[in-house]
């Protein structure tokens, strides 16, 4: 079953690696279907397309979507940690 998860962020950013993709299959110096696989990824709790797209990749190359996740997690922990840290820093002066 599909987990929605809205957010204005994520659909921004997909929808450019989407765009990116599709200039990429035209353009030789841009990697469209890296592009298009990307934009899916960050599109996957967006759309129900996007979310059956991914399956299919992920029976395809498993190990590969299992290291951008791994990635993705990391990532996120990351920008949570970053961002208790600036509100730290910014009630000390309080």
């Amino acid at each position: 079953m599909m987990e929605f998860r809205p957010s204005l962020p994520r659909k921004v950013t997909g929808w450019s690696f989407m765009m990116l993709g599709v200039l990429g299959t035209v353009l030789p110096f841009l990697q469209g279907f890296l592009f298009l696989v990307l934009g899916t990824f960050i599109l996957r709790h967006q759309y129900l397309w996007a979310h059956r797209w991914m399956g299919w990749i992920g029976s395809r190359w498993p190990q590969a979507v299992a290291k951008v996740e791994g990635m993705e997690g990391r990532l996120i922990g990351r920008a949570q940690a970053t961002g208790q840290r600036l509100r730290a820093a910014l009630s000390w002066g309080r």
